[in-house]
């Protein structure tokens, strides 16, 4: 029987942290964080879902995603890979190309760690760059619980590929 970990998602006001335990291997999940299956577990009716994403899978690649939210308007941002260490680790920069209310266009850094554990994949988000805008980084690190949430929630419906 699949259980959900309690998911940590917490902020100094300049950096974030989030962590959870995903009950899969790694090589499973990562595959999740940068391909198209984005497109069918980041997000939730009620919320907002990805849309679009499209990537050149390598350092110095550029990134891209839409976000469409509950009421229809679509919410582009990129970036570039600044590492991609398979099934282990993932920095990358990270911008709106839209107004953010507390963010702006800011640039950020976001590291994604996988660290093989018994029960599958603990997963840890670090996300950087808020400085001066602790009001951003709470909203953010509320965003990353939910997406580890659905993750999460992915994983135990089955509805990601196998590795």
């Amino acid at each position: 029987m699949m259980h959900f970990s309690r998911v940590r998602s917490m902020t100094n006001g300049e950096t974030i942290m989030a962590s959870a335990t995903i009950e899969a291997p790694p090589e499973r999940i990562f595959p999740a964080l940068l391909g198209k299956d984005g497109e069918q577990w980041w997000g939730s009716t009620d919320t907002c879902r990805m849309v679009e994403w499209s990537a050149d899978l390598r350092v110095g690649g550029r990134w891209s995603v839409v976000v469409r939210t509950a009421d229809g308007s679509e919410l582009p941002a990129g970036g570039e890979f600044l590492e991609i260490e398979a099934s282990r680790r993932i920095v990358q920069t990270r911008a709106y190309h839209w107004d953010h209310p507390t963010l702006g266009r800011r640039q950020t850094t976001v590291a994604w760690l996988l660290q093989p554990i018994a029960e599958g994949t603990r997963l840890t988000i670090c996300h950087g760059g808020f400085a001066g805008l602790s009001g951003a980084a709470a909203e953010h690190a509320d965003g990353w619980g939910r997406v580890l949430i659905w993750l999460q929630a992915s994983v135990a419906a089955g509805r990601l590929a196998a590795a």
